[in-house]
């Protein structure tokens, strides 16, 4: 049976879905190598945090990401370069991105920071095959098009839960420690990444640009759904 993990970032650590296709169980824990290690063997794992991190300038991945999601572009950051990511302060951090070929750094972006390096640090002691991916592609690669309602929002919230329904990823189950710790759309952005994983599991997934970018780091730089 193929058993898959969604994570995504939140306020106290990482919330993350397991999914064997038919069952759901949630996972927390406040360090992500610990939340891989208590989720137990599955066959892919999607996150949804950037994976490979360009010197210069904007991933690929990025920009196709913000094509293809049209209203809802904003909701991709895009991703810093890697000289920025150790910056001790967003103006350092800022100025140490455009002088690398890219823009400014969002105040939304700089908080990423810590959780990119931990991201970079977890994935390289696990060994662990993670791939990236974001909500927002996922639920539009689920529901034929973007969805437009704010994921906080009630009717976001709603439509969301329903897509997941509809393809078999029932939260309305007791998820232990992760829905005391995480916010409702932590848990759902989690639920559809579970589902991307199961795509990437199946050979069925897409990626972002195809064949990834590989920067310096050595990451295979792509955003699946």
């Amino acid at each position: 049976m193929t058993r898959v993990l969604g994570i995504d970032g939140c306020r106290t650590g990482w919330a993350g879905i397991v999914w064997d296709g038919t069952r759901v169980n949630g996972v927390f824990a406040a360090r992500l190598t610990d939340l891989l290690e208590s989720a137990g063997a599955v066959d892919a794992v999607v996150l949804d945090m950037p994976i490979g991190l360009p010197d210069h300038g904007v991933r690929a991945a990025d920009r196709l990401a913000k094509q293809e999601l049209g209203p809802k572009a904003s909701s991709i950051f895009l991703t810093s370069t890697r000289p920025a990511l150790a910056a001790p302060t967003r103006a350092e951090a800022d100025a140490l991105n455009r002088a690398h070929g890219s823009g400014g750094v969002t105040a939304q972006a700089f908080a990423l920071h810590a959780k990119i390096a931990e991201v970079d640090d977890a994935v390289r002691a696990t060994g662990a095959a993670v791939v990236e991916g974001h909500p927002e592609l996922s639920f539009a690669a689920l529901a034929g098009a973007p969805v437009l309602a704010s994921k906080r929002s009630w009717a976001g919230s709603a439509v969301r839960r329903s897509l997941l329904t509809g393809a078999g990823i029932h939260l309305d189950v007791d998820l232990g420690e992760v829905g005391r710790q995480a916010a409702v759309d932590d848990v759902v952005d989690a639920a559809v990444l579970a589902w991307t994983a199961m795509r990437v599991a199946s050979g069925a997934a897409v990626c972002r640009p195809d064949p990834p970018e590989v920067f310096s780091d050595g990451w295979p730089a792509a955003i699946w759904t």
